[in-house]
């Protein structure tokens, strides 16, 4: 191999003889210096030219990629909140909904409504026809929001409605149960009346202040309303003798027994025995003698026998 070389410190060209490995080597050299400017230049140019984005243009769009990351993190935590906090709020409403059942499984029993009408363990009866919504309608997240804040809203009216219809229903039964009403005995018949009598002991007239039920030695005796027994014992003119307070200003008296079954303090609730009957006091036989007492003074239990049979 001949190898000529030009230049301007050489005064004229001088030419080179190589041969063997030396112009093997020379040949290597000269390959990898033409391919490392090939390189060179054609990065050059795709930078300028080929691909039309430069290092700088490349940064900031790895910048603005980073932001969208960013901000997609961000509406997926938000979404995330709100579904806790959408969880949260319906089961507070369930919550209210279970003591709304309860409410009204109460009311249901306290107004003896029969419970196949208002079945609360079950869904109600849903009907009518649905026309398909259109389409593109789908409900949002702050249309799902307005209608749980108005349906907490009409939760809250319907607290508040059945806990008045519970204090109201609860009111009417317990002045049903401490209202004087029936018969004392369970068995016997009315053998003397309210109002002036002829005495049986002196045979004068008299004014008799309650009313008496004839019947056999040990009859049951049971309180005609819910109370507090204040009076068992005997007591002058009535022999052995419950009093009851009723409250409201009601309290009744049940006398001549031949027994108490009951003593002072003791709760007594409408139907419960309190006593046999007897003919103890001012007595001529087997009998019970029954007052009504409103505000301290006797009224005739009449009234009260024959409201209870209305």
């Amino acid at each position: 191999m001949n190898v000529v070389l030009f230049g301007k410190g050489f005064g004229k060209p001088r030419q080179l003889s190589l041969s063997g490995p030396a112009a093997g080597l020379v040949a290597a050299v000269i390959a990898v210096v033409v391919m490392g400017a090939g390189f060179a230049g054609g990065y050059l140019y795709s930078s300028s030219t080929g691909s039309g984005v430069s290092t700088s243009e490349l940064g900031d769009l790895t910048t603005e990629l980073d932001a969208q990351r960013e901000y997609i993190a961000a509406i997926r935590q938000g979404n995330e909140d709100t579904l806790d906090a959408l969880a949260i709020r319906i089961a507070q409403m369930n919550a209210r909904m279970i003591r709304l059942d309860a409410v009204g499984r109460r009311l249901t029993e306290m107004a003896e409504i029969d419970t196949e009408e208002f079945n609360f363990d079950s869904d109600p009866a849903l009907g009518g026809p649905e026309e398909p919504m259109a389409a593109g309608s789908n409900v949002a997240v702050p249309e799902v929001l307005d209608a749980m804040t108005s349906l907490g809203y009409q939760l809250t009216h319907r607290e508040a409605q059945l806990d008045v219809l519970e204090s109201v229903l609860m009111n009417q039964n317990l002045n049903e149960r401490v209202y004087p009403q029936g018969r004392p005995v369970k068995s016997g018949w009315l053998s003397s009346y309210f109002g002036k009598r002829t005495d049986p002991f002196t045979g004068k007239p008299a004014n008799h202040t309650g009313i008496d039920f004839a019947g056999k030695h040990g009859d049951e005796i049971v309180a005609v309303a819910d109370g507090v027994v204040t009076w068992s014992g005997d007591r002058y003119g009535y022999g052995v003798m419950v009093e009851i307070n009723h409250g409201n200003g009601y309290s009744t008296r049940y006398a001549h027994n031949s027994e108490n079954l009951v003593s002072v303090g003791d709760e007594v609730k409408k139907g419960q025995i309190v006593a046999l009957m007897g003919e103890t006091g001012r007595a001529t036989g087997p009998n019970l003698h029954f007052e009504v007492l409103r505000n301290g003074s006797r009224v005739n239990p009449v009234n009260f026998i024959r409201k209870s049979s209305d």
